[in-house]
């Protein structure tokens, strides 16, 4: 559906080179093939091995980097840079990464894609000790604990602030000679490391080495910290995997679908949970129809096994300006009107099935019910091609109280009369899992299920009980 009118959205991506002589040029390709993971803010910062700069700015990749931008980021041999949606910090410009920090001995550049549960405790350490926050973002606590790390060698005093954060976290990190790369030990974001001639680049999705010509090498490990230097990379660990837990809404919503995560790619997954839908309701009706865009392939993959024709039902407006990313309560139906279209000449007197990924609040699935009705629908049956979402994520995705989400209190009867739907069916916690597939010799991947099943890869830390009882919290983290 669309994240920006129903309030589900993932806080970034990353992407990051080294060894490129138009570092700048090549991270700004990049950034723009994964802007849907973020459109609130970006930034690049470069190094030519001397010194470190960047820009940055409030706004998409195409309206940050304009000719003087670019010309500022030239004449650099390495770039890391962010497209951001804020969730940890809320948005304004000090807390659009990469942040950069100048010290006495030199720099260091900084982006998270995640969230890191124990941040609000680090800071409140950190302040004691006598650090100034710059920022809101929880990403500016890893550059306080790597510059009070001391004497100790540069590598360790990394590894040593990485072991104390806590979360879901993809970092890159980069000095004036070195870039490192790290995934959280539950490996809960997608990471990946690829080859363009003698540089690497590291990115959230594979989508963004396709873009720029990059050969995929091979997905981060859980827990992993990658050091990509002149002299090529090389990999440490910094802890040891556990309870490997990939976000599922990153097969469900988030990436883009010509991306692959740990070896699956995303549209042949997303075609399965539409065809495993398909197996598990039978609903007699005309045609089947996705809401744009990430649930496309699940309609398709429905309609396929279904035998039920796909037709383009809702028509996307790719035009819409980003007044309507973030519209105001009273601008949302407007906004929806603005973002989609019903075909009338495909649902006028049919019966409709409307395949989405997923309901958050419920707002925009009435809305969308209403328009296919009044474009001459005579039944709008509306599948979801995942479970239910109960449970609020302290991850990296806004949905932090149970308050915003209607399955967390709603039956799934309750929820279909209040989007005035026909009938509702929502995927299975086991259909899901079997369509994403398996690891070669059967084993089933790990997956972060807490926002279906309440269970958290992770210890939740007070600052976060707020959103849970206390019998959840304790249930959690025992």
């Amino acid at each position: 559906m669309l994240a920006e009118l129903k309030g589900l959205n993932e806080e970034c991506g990353v992407f990051g080179i080294w060894g490129h002589n138009d570092a700048a040029q090549i991270t700004y390709y990049g950034l723009h093939s994964l802007q849907h993971r973020g459109q609130e803010g970006t930034g690049i910062a470069v190094t030519d091995g001397k010194t470190i700069k960047g820009v940055k700015g409030e706004g998409l990749v195409t309206e940050i980097y304009h000719t003087d931008a670019m010309k500022e980021l030239s004449n650099s041999k390495a770039a890391i840079g962010h497209v951001r949606y804020s969730t940890a910090g809320g948005s304004g410009y000090e807390n659009v990464q990469p942040l950069v920090f100048h010290f006495q001995t030199g720099s260091l550049a900084l982006c998270h894609n995640g969230n890191l549960v124990n941040a609000d405790q680090l800071k409140g350490q950190l302040e004691g000790q006598g650090s100034i926050f710059q920022t809101s973002s929880d990403t500016e606590v890893l550059a306080h604990l790597i510059r009070r790390g001391g004497f100790s060698p540069y590598k360790d005093r990394v590894k040593n602030a990485l072991s104390m954060v806590k979360g879901a976290y993809a970092f890159l990190i980069m000095n004036e000679s070195q870039l490192m790369v790290a995934l959280d030990p539950n490996g809960m974001r997608p990471l990946s490391l690829a080859k363009l001639g003698d540089a690497y680049v590291v990115a959230s999705e594979t989508c963004a080495f396709d873009v720029v010509g990059a050969e995929f090498i091979r997905d981060i490990l859980p827990g992993e910290l990658l050091i990509i230097d002149d002299n090529g990379f090389r990999s440490e660990m910094f802890a040891h995997a556990s309870n490997q837990a990939m976000c599922m809404m990153e097969y469900v919503y988030f990436s883009r679908p010509d991306s692959n995560i740990n070896g699956i790619n995303v549209h042949s997954a997303r075609k399965r949970f539409g065809m495993k839908l398909a197996e598990e309701v039978k609903i007699e009706a005309d045609v089947v129809t996705g809401v744009p865009d990430s649930s496309i392939s699940a309609a398709i993959g429905y309609a396929e096994a279904s035998g039920i024709p796909y037709e383009l039902g809702l028509i996307k407006n790719r035009y819409v300006g980003r007044t309507f990313i973030q519209p105001s309560q009273s601008l949302r139906e407007q906004g929806v009107k603005m973002k989609l279209s019903p075909v009338r000449g495909v649902v006028e007197g049919k019966r409709v099935i409307m395949v989405d990924d997923s309901i958050v609040r419920g707002t925009t699935s009435k809305r969308i019910v209403r328009m296919l009705r009044e474009a001459g629908a005579t039944e709008v049956h509306v599948v979801i091609s995942s479970p239910p979402i109960k449970n609020p994520c302290f991850y990296g995705i806004d949905t932090s109280t149970k308050e915003e989400l209607i399955a967390s209190d709603k039956s799934i009867e309750e929820i279909r009369k209040i989007i005035e739907a026909d009938t509702l069916t929502f995927l299975s916690l086991e259909g899901m899992l079997d369509s994403v597939g398996k690891v070669d010799g059967g084993e089933t991947r790990g997956h972060c299920l807490a926002c279906f099943t309440g269970k958290y890869p992770t210890e939740i830390y007070p600052a976060k009980s707020n959103y849970m009882s206390e019998e959840e919290l304790v249930q959690n983290n025992h």
